[in-house]
Order: C-alpha cells, then sequence, then structure tokens
C-alpha cells in the first residue's frame, strides 16, 4: 500500500516570493504562507493563523516570483515534507515544509478557490500567456 501524502491549503502570502537558482539553474521559490482557522469561543471570534513555508520549484517558481506579492491570496497542492540542518551556530534545526506541485493564483479579495475569475493554475510544463495573467 502506498503512502498518502497531499496537502491543500488557501491563505495569504506573508511576503513577496523569493526566487533563487540551483547550481544546475533550476528556479526554486520560497513563500511564506497564512492560513487562519477562525473559531468562535464564548461571544468572541477568535483568529488561529498557521505560518506555512512553501518550497516551489521550476517555471512555477519563476512566475510566482514574477506575478505574486506579500497579501494576496493563493491556493496551493503539494505534500509535506520534514527539513533538518545545522545552523550556522552549530544547533541542530528542523521544520516542516511544504513543496508545491500547483500553485493557484486567486483574485484579490476571494475567500474559496474558483469564486471568480482567474484559477493561475501554473502547473510546471504549462506556457505561460499574456491572456493568462490575473493582474
Amino acid at each position: 500500500m502506498e503512502n498518502l501524502n497531499n496537502v491543500v491549503l488557501q491563505g495569504r502570502l506573508t511576503r513577496d516570493p523569493e526566487v533563487r537558482y540551483t547550481p544546475s539553474g533550476t528556479p526554486v521559490a520560497t513563500l511564506g504562507l497564512a492560513v487562519n482557522n477562525r473559531m468562535k469561543q464564548g461571544d468572541e471570534w477568535k483568529d488561529d493563523p498557521c505560518f506555512i513555508d512553501v518550497v516551489v520549484f521550476g517555471k512555477q517558481a519563476e512566475s510566482c516570483g514574477e506575478y505574486l506579492s506579500k497579501g494576496q491570496p493563493v491556493l496551493i497542492e503539494g505534500r509535506l515534507r520534514y527539513r533538518s540542518w545545522e545552523g550556522q551556530d552549530g544547533q541542530k534545526r528542523s521544520k516542516h515544509e511544504v513543496t508545491a506541485s500547483r500553485v493557484h493564483f486567486m483574485p484579490k479579495g476571494s475567500r474559496a478557490p474558483g469564486s471568480s475569475g482567474f484559477s493561475g493554475d501554473m502547473s510546471e510544463g504549462e506556457p505561460l500567456d499574456d491572456d493568462d495573467v490575473p493582474f
């Protein structure tokens, strides 16, 4: 039996995407995503945000760097990954992050996937036309 590791998250970017390139030239974008869980406690609504690091590779990474910015809503499809490394101070560090397989650009002000406008599906290998740009 194969293990299942699929993640779908909808939230807003906490910072502008940062695009770098591997030594072989592959684009890699890092995104900060805030996903909010709103719950009622007594008579008040409380926000419980979750902050997630997302890594995007290839043409999608370049598109994210070019067309996305802090505060924009996105829907991320991908898989959860655990990384560990040794910091510059010699301390061991680790974190969970999402490796994106698809990044859907969502219209500003949207709350749910497909609510209106551009879906922004930037799957690997799909060309980006000027008509597809949501801005």
